[in-house]
């Protein structure tokens, strides 16, 4: 038996593990069942421009996955906020990972912004952004958890 979840936000944060879960598996059918189908959606990846609609969205997917061995995800500054039928979660993502040039650690700022339909919660847009180190600025070399 599961435990009973008690609070939207815990709601929102299994939602939001379940996101960098399937980032993880580097598996598109499982990056389809986090997403909202619908034109709406939006994703920037880091360096990327905006992309528009659920296709665009799960066509980056296959395009980042295709060229990645391993990845994987440290959260650390995780925030969520509810309020009615949306909610979004800000994060720093400490990643490692390994592609055709090695292996390579980055830090990513990012917003997931969740819509609840259908008894879910449905990722409706992704934002990230690099951390780059500049003069005065503190060590981006990830922390994982």
């Amino acid at each position: 038996m599961s435990p009973t979840i008690t609070s939207e936000s815990e709601r929102v944060r299994l939602a939001n593990l379940a996101f960098y879960r399937a980032f993880e598996s580097l598996d598109v059918a499982k990056m389809q069942e986090i997403w909202l189908h619908s034109a709406r959606v939006q994703c920037t990846h880091p360096g990327w421009l905006r992309l528009v609609g659920y296709a665009a969205v799960m066509n980056s997917w296959e395009r980042i996955f295709e060229d990645t061995f391993e990845m994987s995800f440290g959260l650390t500054g995780v925030e969520i906020s509810v309020v009615g039928d949306l909610a979004w979660v800000v994060c720093t993502e400490n990643i490692t990972s390994r592609t055709y040039d090695g292996i390579s650690r980055s830090q990513v700022e990012a917003t997931n912004l969740f819509e609840h339909h259908g008894g879910q919660w449905r990722l409706v847009h992704h934002h990230g952004s690099p951390v780059v180190s500049g003069p005065g600025s503190e060590d981006p070399s990830p922390h994982l958890q």
